[in-house]
C-alpha cells in the first residue's frame, strides 16, 4: 500500500473521537458531505469499512478502531510537536495552567510563584475547572499543567505524569460564636457549606460527617472555594477551608476557627504531560521544596528527573 491522505485519515480521526460525522464536521467548520466523502474515499483506500450504524451514531469497526489508535497516536504526536515550538518561539514562555476550582487559591498562588523567575520572560496564564475537565483539557494538549487535588495513575493515563506537592488538614470557620457546644457537636446548630462532592474534599468531608453520626444541615456546595468563603460570611454559615488559610482569612475580616480535622486532608498535585518534562516552570516547581507551605504533611513521592 503507497502513500496514504493524511487529510482523510484527519477526519476519519474526528468523527471517531465525535462520534458522529455532524459533530466531526461542526468541530472542522465543514458540511457532513465533505466528512463523509472523505471518509469513504479513506474506506476505498484501505479497502474496508471504517464504521458501522449504531442507534442515531457510529462506532468504528474492528478496522475502524485499528486504525483509529494508530491514527490518535500520530495526531497527538503532531500536537505535542506544535505545543513545543510554539512556546519556544514566542518572546514570552508560555505557560498555560489549569487549577481546580475546589483549592484554596491563597495555597496555589504561593505555588505559582515558583514557577515565575525575575530573570525569565514568561507569560502565565491560568484557568479554572473541575478536575475532570481540566484532565481532558491535559490530554488534548490545551494545557501545559494542572494543579489539582487528586493525582493520577501514571499506568492507566499514558504520557502523564503527577507529583503529590503537599496536603494540610481542613477547618470549619464562622463568623459569629457558636453555642458553647464541644467540637463536632456544635456543627448541627449552623447551616454548613461544603465544596462539592464532585471533588475529593467535599468526598472525604461527607464521609467525615457520616462516620461522625451528626445530623448537619448542609445549605450549600459550592465548586469555588473563594466563593464558598464569601457566602459563607454573608449568610452566616459554617464554611470548609485549610487550616493552613488562617492567616489570609484572618486579615481580611472576624472568621473565628471552629475546629480541625487532621484526619481530613486537602492534597494539592501538579499533573503534567511527558513533553513538559523539560518546560522550565514545570522543572522549577516539581523541585521545590514546600514544606514552609506545608509544614505538618509534606509529600514525600518520588519526582522525575
Amino acid at each position: 500500500m503507497s502513500h496514504i491522505n493524511y487529510n482523510h485519515l484527519y477526519y476519519f480521526w474526528h468523527a471517531c473521537r465525535e462520534g458522529s460525522i455532524v459533530g466531526a464536521a461542526e468541530a472542522l467548520s465543514l458540511t457532513p458531505q465533505t466528512i463523509t466523502g472523505q471518509i469513504k474515499a479513506l474506506e476505498e483506500r484501505l479497502q474496508g469499512k471504517l464504521f458501522r450504524r449504531q442507534g442515531r451514531g457510529l462506532v468504528p469497526t474492528e478496522l475502524g478502531q485499528l486504525v483509529f489508535r494508530y491514527a490518535d497516536r500520530m495526531f497527538m504526536l503532531g500536537q505535542e510537536m506544535l505545543d513545543i515550538v510554539n512556546y519556544r518561539k514566542e518572546s514570552h514562555l508560555l505557560f498555560d495552567v489549569g487549577v481546580a476550582d475546589a483549592l484554596s487559591k491563597q495555597l496555589v498562588s504561593k505555588v505559582l510563584e515558583t514557577a515565575v523567575v525575575a530573570e525569565e520572560k514568561i507569560h502565565l496564564r491560568c484557568f479554572e475547572s473541575t478536575h475532570e475537565m481540566l484532565l481532558e483539557q491535559l490530554s488534548q494538549h490545551k494545557l501545559d499543567m494542572i494543579i489539582s487535588d487528586c493525582s493520577i495513575d501514571s499506568t492507566q493515563q499514558e504520557g502523564l505524569f503527577s507529583v503529590k506537592l503537599g496536603e494540610c488538614p481542613v477547618s470549619f470557620w464562622s463568623t459569629q460564636p457558636l453555642p458553647e457546644q464541644p467540637f463536632p457537636a456544635c456543627l448541627e446548630t449552623r447551616r454548613l457549606l461544603i465544596p462539592g462532592r464532585r471533588s475529593m474534599l467535599g468526598r472525604k468531608i461527607l464521609n467525615w460527617i457520616d462516620s461522625q453520626g451528626l445530623q448537619v444541615e448542609i445549605l450549600g456546595e459550592f465548586d469555588d472555594a473563594a466563593l464558598m468563603k464569601a457566602f459563607g460570611a454573608q449568610q452566616n454559615a459554617l464554611f470548609v477551608a485549610p487550616a493552613l488559610d488562617r492567616q489570609e482569612i484572618w486579615q481580611r475580616e472576624v472568621i473565628r476557627e471552629i475546629g480541625r480535622l487532621d484526619t481530613v486532608l486537602e492534597e494539592y498535585h501538579i499533573i503534567f504531560a511527558e513533553r513538559m518534562i523539560q518546560h522550565p516552570a514545570v522543572q522549577r516547581i516539581c523541585h521545590a521544596d514546600f514544606s514552609a507551605l506545608f509544614p505538618r504533611h509534606i509529600a514525600d513521592e518520588k519526582k522525575p528527573a
